[in-house]
């Protein structure tokens, strides 16, 4: 069962992403790729300007950021 998640918007998401130590790697197109080098995470961020990120997708971001829900809510 999928915890509930909040909506967001990849500007929120990018937020969070920026907290954790990640760093702007590259962009390619209309999705932003960060990069943690201490422990070689890499999270792509779909930079869609005003709209929310889909369930499933936000899902994927925070398990590539390596945080569960509960956690990546109280940081947006």
């Amino acid at each position: 069962m999928t915890p509930h998640l909040p909506a967001v918007t990849s500007r929120q998401v990018v937020r969070a992403v920026l907290k954790l130590g990640f760093v702007l790697d590259r962009q390619s197109g209309s999705h932003a790729i960060y990069f943690r080098e201490s422990d070689r995470r890499r999270v792509v961020v779909p930079a869609h300007p005003g709209k929310t990120i889909k369930p499933k997708t936000l899902l994927s971001i925070i398990g590539d950021m390596g945080i569960n829900v509960d956690e990546f809510r109280g940081m947006i």
